[in-house]
């Protein structure tokens, strides 16, 4: 949206490569989160300001990608430490194993917007659920019921199920 349409006067508009043009404003323009250009910032100190909000969004989609790499480990770090059989599918490099995880995640598990993100968990083609319901499971010693398998005699979750039903 351009400073008049969004109701704000531009003092003066400088073309900047030729191609694109930024206002010195009169007011503020602000985000929710962010104010972007100060009352009577100059050209310089707005290109900062976007230059600062890029940077914080860079870092963001950093952090997020860490979270996801952090998540996956941890669901595939339990298998292996449990000698779970699985089967991990890239869908970072594969766009088949990419369009089949959106196809089979059920829609009452989908974000609001976007696609679903990984890790989430498949037996076989049935959904299991996603990191946090992975992580529920674990807290609650129960990971074995939550990916369809018996629990091997001698865990915590077996013997917590062997008390249930005592």
């Amino acid at each position: 949206m351009s400073a008049r349409g969004a109701g704000l006067r531009a003092r003066k508009t400088i073309p900047l490569c030729g191609w694109k043009s930024f206002s010195v404003l009169d007011r503020y323009v602000a985000t929710p989160r962010h104010t972007l250009v100060q009352e009577g910032a100059t050209i310089q100190n707005a290109l900062v300001s976007f230059v600062r909000l890029a940077s914080k969004l860079v870092a963001e989609l950093d952090s997020w990608a860490k979270q996801i790499k952090k998540q996956q480990q941890d669901v595939l770090g339990f298998l292996e430490a449990n000698k779970i059989e699985f089967e991990e599918k890239d869908i970072a490099a594969n766009e088949e194993n990419r369009k089949w995880m959106r196809e089979n995640v059920p829609e009452d598990s989908r974000p609001a917007s976007g696609n679903p993100l990984p890790p989430r968990l498949f037996n076989d083609s049935r959904y299991l659920g996603d990191y946090e319901a992975f992580f529920e499971a674990r807290e609650n010693n129960a990971v074995y019921a939550f990916l369809g398998l018996t629990a091997p005699p001698g865990s915590k979750e077996a013997e917590a199920l062997a008390k249930q039903q005592a």
